[in-house]
């Protein structure tokens, strides 16, 4: 381990990352606070324990590439954590060095070393959508005629005609509502204080118009979707409500319950069902909130995988084809891999 005099240098710069670049500089959410904290705290006690060093003691030399790759391996091996959460742990990590970088240039050959180290492949399970005359059914699910089923009804058409993760729409305020005038819409606040405004269908506006006259809280900065108490639903409420509605749609379509429907399958349906309607890629990356048109192109690729796997249904029967047999050991260990 490096020499204790240097301890205070990582300790001090550590803080300045915190509190100067991120929280001033940077102005991130508190939420990005909260994950870069909890990972040098999984950090630096997993070093105390291998190294017997005490986290004031630890230094800025001592987060090389084999104390982080350990780290990483740590984390998935003894604390069950996916390929996701490694990766994310990794780029605060990054994050970190690539500021010290900036204040530490002794260090530099250390901290290059380390930023060196890979990003663990992730592989997309196909994204999961309902169809059309599915979401209709899961729409239609609610009870309209009750207190509830009104704001379920609403909550999930809400969803589905923004495309919204379900804690910006659980986040939304009476005031966040534009429906006087020609052209409706809703404010929402997004990952990263992002802010987007999404226009609403005229069905979705007479809903919300409804909805709002029932509303037991008419002052401005009311929650639009509160529960019965008045305050905050959570994101496992919205999932329950979900997955009731989900099973008196299966009296018209089985195989839901088999399926995997949670809030985010709508998002993922909006996505599809404007894709599948000759929507631009761009405008439906601005839709969902996406920084980046990149983030939306998944949804082009499991389009294309389901057009495919279609194709190959209607794919005329052929002659079987042989097999391809290496030639050698080397051939064959290729082959394996």
């Amino acid at each position: 381990m490096a020499e204790v005099q240097k301890n205070t240098s990582f300790s001090a710069l550590l803080q300045r990352f915190f509190v100067d670049h991120l929280q001033q500089h940077r102005s991130v959410s508190p939420r990005t606070i909260a994950a870069y904290r909890d990972t040098f705290r999984l950090l630096l006690i997993f070093a105390e324990r291998r190294f017997r060093t005490k986290p004031q003691h630890f230094t800025l030399e001592d987060l090389n590439a084999k104390l982080i790759l350990a780290f990483l391996d740590h984390l998935e091996a003894d604390r069950k954590n996916c390929p996701r959460s490694r990766n994310a742990r990794l780029a605060a990590l990054r994050s970190f060095l690539k500021y010290a970088a900036h204040h530490d240039i002794s260090a530099l050959h250390i901290i290059e070393q380390a930023l060196s180290v890979p990003m663990k492949r992730i592989d997309r399970p196909l994204l999961g959508f309902l169809s059309r005359e599915e979401m209709q059914a899961v729409l239609d699910a609610p009870d309209p005629d009750s207190w509830v089923g009104q704001r379920d009804r609403t909550l999930f058409t809400v969803l589905y005609n923004t495309g919204a993760r379900v804690s910006e729409i659980l986040h939304l305020r009476l005031d966040d509502l534009v429906l006087d005038g020609g052209a409706p819409a809703v404010h929402l606040h997004g990952k990263g204080r992002k802010q987007r405004s999404v226009p609403l269908w005229r069905s979705t506006a007479s809903l919300l118009r409804s909805w709002r006259k029932r509303l037991n809280d008419s002052s401005s900065r009311a929650f639009l979707f509160p529960n019965r108490s008045g305050t905050l639903m959570t994101r496992s409420n919205v999932t329950q409500r979900l997955a009731d509605a989900v099973g008196v749609a299966a009296q018209r379509f089985p195989d839901l319950p088999r399926r995997s429907v949670s809030p985010h399958t709508i998002r993922h349906t909006t996505a599809m069902h404007l894709l599948q309607s000759g929507v631009d890629i761009t405008v439906i990356a601005l839709w969902l909130g996406h920084e980046s048109p990149a983030t939306t192109h998944m949804y082009i690729e499991a389009d294309i995988t389901m057009k495919e796997r279609a194709l190959n249904r209607l794919q005329p029967v052929g002659p079987k084809r042989s097999r391809y047999q290496p030639p050698d050991q080397l051939m064959q260990f290729l082959v394996r891999l």
